[in-house]
Formats: C-alpha cells, sequence, structure tokens
C-alpha cells in the first residue's frame, strides 16, 4: 500500500477516537460512577441533616454552628475513607477560609449552579458530572448542589433572619465570614467527589 495513503488512514482512525462498543464502555462506566458518587453524596446531605436538627432540638441555632464546623468535615472525611474517593464540601463564599474553597473546575460548575437557581430552575435535582484530565491523572468528578432551605437561614441568611446571639458567635468563630446574605432557593455550595481514573503518562 501506498506508503501515504497508509499514513492517512492511520490517521482518520486515529482521530475518528474510540469505536462505538468503547464508546458505549465508557459512557456506561461514567454513569455508573455517577450513582455511585450520586448515593455517597446523599449520604452525606441525609447524614449532616439528621445532625443539624438534633442540633437544633438540643441547644437551638447556635448548637447548629458546631454541626457545619466540625461534623460536616467529619462526615466527608469518614465517607472519603470509606470510598477511597475525595468527598467535601466548597462554596463560592466558604465560612471558614481554611476549607471549603473551590478549584478552577469547581468554581465553573457552581457558577453554572448560580446560573441555574437564577433562572428558577429545580435546584433540588441539581448535578454536575465529567471526566477531567489533570496534569498528574484523569479523575471522574461530581458536584451535587446545595440550594438554600429555610432552615439554612438562621445561619446563613440575612440581618432580618440571623437571631443576634448566632450573629455574635458567627463573629467570634469565623471573622472572615462571607456565607451569610442568601435567600432561600439559592445555592449555598455544593458536594463535591473526586476519583483517580489513571495517571497521565
Amino acid at each position: 500500500m501506498n506508503r501515504l495513503l497508509t499514513v492517512s488512514l492511520y490517521a482518520m482512525l486515529f482521530a475518528a477516537g474510540p469505536a462505538p462498543a468503547e464508546q458505549h464502555h465508557e459512557q456506561g462506566d461514567q454513569q455508573g460512577m455517577t450513582r455511585q458518587a450520586r448515593q455517597v453524596a446523599g449520604d452525606l446531605i441525609k447524614k449532616l441533616g439528621s445532625a443539624l436538627k438534633q442540633a437544633l432540638s438540643d441547644s437551638g441555632p447556635e448548637g447548629a454552628i458546631s454541626v457545619c464546623r466540625d461534623t460536616a468535615p467529619e462526615l466527608a472525611v469518614s465517607l472519603s475513607r470509606e470510598t477511597g474517593w475525595k468527598v467535601s464540601r466548597v462554596s463560592l463564599r466558604p465560612r471558614n477560609p481554611l476549607i471549603g474553597q473551590p478549584d478552577a473546575w469547581e468554581q465553573k460548575v457552581l457558577r453554572n449552579f448560580d446560573e441555574a437557581a437564577a433562572a428558577a430552575r429545580n435546584t433540588t435535582q441539581l448535578e454536575h458530572t465529567e471526566i477531567v484530565p489533570e496534569p498528574d491523572a484523569t479523575y471522574f468528578r461530581y458536584m451535587k448542589a446545595l440550594p438554600v432551605k429555610p432552615l439554612c437561614l438562621t445561619c446563613h441568611g440575612t440581618e432580618r433572619t440571623i437571631p443576634d446571639p448566632v450573629r455574635a458567635r458567627l463573629q467570634q468563630e469565623y471573622p472572615k465570614d462571607r456565607a451569610t446574605g442568601y435567600y432561600a432557593g439559592q445555592i449555598r455550595g455544593a458536594v463535591t467527589i473526586k476519583r483517580r481514573l489513571e495517571a497521565t503518562n
């Protein structure tokens, strides 16, 4: 076969990407990982919600602050150990600047979530999944939006919804707090899950 023709055919095959069967397998893998990530995110949200309700019942709104400060990171660490994935919560307006800072990819997704909320879409089902190549490896990434619920406004709302004792406690524990001024339905942040797939050569 003519050498030029051989090279051209090879280039066409290479540019075409995976065969349909391979593409279907990759899509199936991503769908399966999405289901698993959705379950993990749901577990975190459910456990955190239960802890918040218990704290509110036991010690009022001030007690709920310790749940977000201590219990939420502990739950995320526990799920990370169980799954082997990186599980955490991030926000464009984090309460604690030392944790919860989104990376560039997470910032983009969070902004998309904000746009969806502003367009009055159903934020309770808002999620995003993507296979993302990074310098060290390729990762499966998943984010589940955390919309602000009426229960959240006691600690994350405006001056009208945050009681004075809670505001004083927040100022004491979070002098650089940016996580207030929200209204119900806005996006407070997201559960983010990162799973390493393969190293980059």
